[in-house]
């Protein structure tokens, strides 16, 4: 929904996915609808390896890099007394430490396209989970959308001493996606009666938003974590 709302607005785009099949068909697709490019670059983010191939194969074609939207993530639900710890390792490790990996490995791409008047930006896709106490038991889930909004502040801090980059993270709340398709197929009803706004995301709230964070309005924002949910959030601390 993020990379759609670039290409609509004449980006070219790089995405990534685990499946070359989907990665390419996406691609396709997006491309197709314009008026911007959208380009597959398929790799497995769990990899340093694949991490370092696919920033190699973006630098082939681009000196510079304005954005990164750092969006893979995975989930896991399960009982405390049953969470296996190889889905915790998992989650934490996609969510949070290859993150800063992919991050880590754009910098130069980054700092090349970086001015003082439009900073490069990293946005990275946290979730309300991060913020709040979650109904389901996704330990690893929560703990690791949390570490990344304070990773995040941290970016935000530190990057502008190398060059200027801003950084700021996105909390999405429920929205129709592959991730949480099994939970709203159960609970849609009732998690909509806990969102102020009455309905569930759509994808162009999340388009939005990065939008507005790598344009000239969002040049000045950094170190920031924005809710889109709906007013979830403010209605789980009441």
């Amino acid at each position: 929904m993020i990379a759609a709302g670039f290409v609509a607005n004449g980006a070219k785009v790089y995405i990534n996915a685990r499946s070359a099949k989907v990665c390419d068909a996406a691609a396709a697709a997006l491309t197709k609808q314009g008026p911007g490019k959208c380009i597959s670059v398929p790799a497995d983010l769990q990899s340093m390896d694949d991490i370092k191939a696919l920033v190699a194969k973006v630098a082939e074609h681009e000196t510079k890099l304005h954005v990164l939207v750092n969006n893979a993530g995975a989930n896991w639900g399960a009982p405390v007394e049953e969470y296996p710890d190889e889905a915790f390792e998992k989650v934490m490790n996609l969510n949070v430490r290859r993150v800063f990996s992919l991050t880590q490995a754009c910098l130069p791409l980054l700092t090349a396209a970086a001015t003082d008047a439009d900073p490069a930006r990293i946005i990275n896709i946290g979730s309300v989970d991060g913020i709040r106490v979650p109904a389901l038991e996704t330990y690893a889930y929560s703990a690791s959308k949390a570490a990344l909004h304070h990773m995040t502040r941290v970016m935000a801090a530190q990057l502008p001493s190398r060059a200027p980059i801003t950084c700021n993270a996105v909390a999405p709340g429920p929205f129709e996606s592959k991730m949480m398709a099994a939970t709203l197929s159960k609970f849609q009803d009732a998690i909509v009666a806990g969102i102020p706004l009455g309905r569930i995301g759509h994808p162009n709230d999340m388009a939005g938003v990065c939008i507005y964070l790598s344009s000239t309005a969002g040049a000045y924002v950094t170190g920031t974590v924005i809710p889109v949910d709906g007013g979830a959030v403010v209605r789980a601390k009441m």
